[in-house]
């Protein structure tokens, strides 16, 4: 079971990853690609990811906009592991 992070954990976490923020018991963020095949290759990367961690953000496509909320909902909010996946999405894909 993944340990809850504490508030001061949460932010420092946030400010490492840059324009994320969160919402509640979750980190959320918006990328915004030319079109909806852009969008598209974007979820098939962020699934990747998303099945090495076996931990699954939620998504919500908007033809060009893709909004991804990330929260580990067995503990009931944010675990270092919801950080660590949005870190590796920032880091691995080009949008």
């Amino acid at each position: 079971m993944a340990e809850l992070l504490d508030e001061e954990e949460i932010e420092q976490r946030l400010e490492e990853l840059g324009d994320w923020e969160r919402e509640g018991d979750e980190i959320v963020k918006v990328f915004e690609f030319d079109d909806f095949a852009a969008s598209m290759r974007f979820v098939n990367q962020v699934a990747d990811i998303a099945e090495r961690y076996d931990h699954h953000p939620d998504i919500d496509i908007r033809w060009n906009k893709v909004r991804l909320a990330l929260s580990t909902h067995s503990e009931g909010g944010l675990t270092a592991q919801d950080f660590d996946v949005a870190g590796e999405i920032e880091q691995s894909i080009e949008y």
